[in-house]
C-alpha cells in the first residue's frame, strides 16, 4: 500500500500511466483507514495471532486482508467526483466478477456515516455498504476506500483501494476489536456474517485468487476500453510507467 501511495504521488507531478494493481498479503494484515483510531484494534493480540497491523493511505474502516484479493487504482479524476469514480471502478469490477458467475449488483443507498461510526461494529469496513459498493443478494462482497491528491493543474489524483472476499476469514477481525467484550464480539461476528458474503460461498465452490485476477483484468478492459501492460512487480512497474498504457 505504501507503493500504491508512491504511484499516486508520481501521478501528481507527471502524466504517468494510470495503474491498476491486484495483490494478496503474507502474513495476513489488518489495515486501518487513514483517519481511524489505532486504539480501536488490539494490535498486540493481532501480532500474537500472526497478523500485521498497518495504516493505509486511503480512508474507510478496518479490513482484515486474509483470504481475499486487494485491488488498487491510481488515476487522474478528470473532474469526476468521489461517487462517480466509485461507480466507474465498481462497474469494471462488476464485469469481471460477473464473468466468474457471481450475481453481483451495486449498492444504491448511502448510509449516514457520522451516525454509523458511533456504533461498535463500525470499526470493520464490511459492517456497512456505501453507494456503488458491490453486493450479492444484499450482502457486501467488496469493500473500498478512496483518497485524493491535488495536482498543480487543478486536477486530482485518485487512489482507491478495495478488498474482494474469497472466503470468510474476514470475520476474524471481530476478535481484535479492542473495546468489545466476548458477548459483543459474538454479536458483532454474527452481524458481520449476515451483512457480508464471499465468492466461494456465493458460487458454491472454492474460488482462488488465480481465477479472480484475470477476470478482473478483463472486466476493466471491457468497461474502460483499455489494454493492460502486465508486469511482475514494483521494479518492472517503475519502468512501465512511461508507456502510456494501463498497468496491472
Amino acid at each position: 500500500m505504501e507503493y500504491d501511495e508512491r504511484l499516486a504521488h508520481s501521478l501528481v507531478v507527471s502524466d504517468s500511466a494510470f495503474v491498476v494493481r491486484v495483490y494478496g498479503w503474507q502474513p495476513p494484515a489488518i489495515s486501518l483507514g487513514w483517519h481511524q483510531d489505532m486504539n480501536e484494534i488490539d494490535v498486540a493480540g493481532a501480532h500474537a495471532a500472526g497478523i500485521d497491523v498497518v495504516r493505509r493511505p486511503t480512508g474507510g474502516r478496518a479490513i482484515l486482508h486474509s483470504d481475499e484479493v486487494t485491488y488498487s487504482v491510481v488515476m487522474v479524476a478528470s473532474q469526476k467526483g468521489v461517487l462517480s469514480v466509485y461507480q466507474s471502478i465498481s462497474e469494471a469490477l462488476t464485469r469481471g466478477l460477473c464473468a466468474l458467475g457471481a450475481p453481483v449488483v451495486l449498492e444504491k443507498s448511502q448510509p449516514h456515516f457520522p451516525t454509523l461510526y458511533r456504533t461498535p461494529s463500525s470499526v470493520a469496513c464490511f459492517a456497512s455498504a456505501a453507494r456503488y459498493e458491490i453486493q450479492i443478494a444484499g450482502r457486501k462482497l467488496v469493500g473500498s476506500a478512496q483518497r485524493r491528491y491535488a495536482r498543480a493543474d487543478g486536477q486530482e489524483v485518485v487512489l482507491q483501494h478495495g478488498s474482494i472476499l474469497l472466503g470468510d476469514d474476514h470475520l476474524r477481525i471481530v476478535d481484535f476489536m479492542k473495546q468489545a467484550d466476548e458477548r459483543q464480539r459474538i454479536s458483532m461476528k454474527q452481524e458481520l456474517r449476515d451483512k457480508t458474503i464471499d465468492l466461494s460461498s456465493a458460487l458454491g465452490r472454492r474460488v482462488e485468487a488465480d481465477e479472480v485476477i484475470p477476470a478482473l483484468m478483463k472486466g476493466f478492459e471491457a468497461a474502460w476500453g483499455i489494454v493492460f501492460c502486465s508486469t511482475e512487480g514494483p521494479e518492472m512497474q517503475e519502468s512501465a510507467l512511461s508507456s502510456g498504457t494501463a498497468i496491472v
